[in-house]
């Protein structure tokens, strides 16, 4: 029997996720810090394809490639960033919008794991 990794896959996206939000908090706070670049993490895909985790592909055309290495970065000359006559290159827009998809996420990510913890006492109690 296979071990099921969804709940492993979900912890290190809820991991993830609470990074996120941590350097996005921390780009908020510091909105009028002069010379202060906006920062944040790489794409959870790239974490994922750290990680030892294989996804199945049962066609040639889905992707395979594959520990939690959520590195921090500038994002100041990554996006283009306007950089503010402070030198400060947060764009609170941009940082209110990551937090709202961090918490979407973060709720898909709940709601699945909660629907396959039903499933498996569904499976048990039967």
């Amino acid at each position: 029997m296979q071990p099921i990794q969804l709940f492993d896959l979900a912890s290190r996206q809820a991991q993830w996720l609470a990074i996120r939000q941590n350097v996005v908090a921390g780009n908020i706070a510091n909105a009028n810090t002069p010379h202060y670049a906006a920062k944040d993490v790489k794409p959870f895909q790239s974490v994922m394809q750290q990680t030892g985790v294989q996804m199945a592909a049962t066609n040639p055309a889905h992707f395979t490639e594959g520990p939690m290495a959520a590195q921090v970065t500038e994002t100041s000359m990554i996006n283009d960033a306007q950089v503010e006559q402070s030198g400060n290159s947060v764009q609170l827009e941009s940082e209110l919008m990551k937090t709202g998809q961090i918490k979407r996420d973060y709720e898909l990510n709940a709601g699945l794991v909660k629907a396959f913890h039903r499933m498996m006492l569904m499976t048990v109690r039967k």
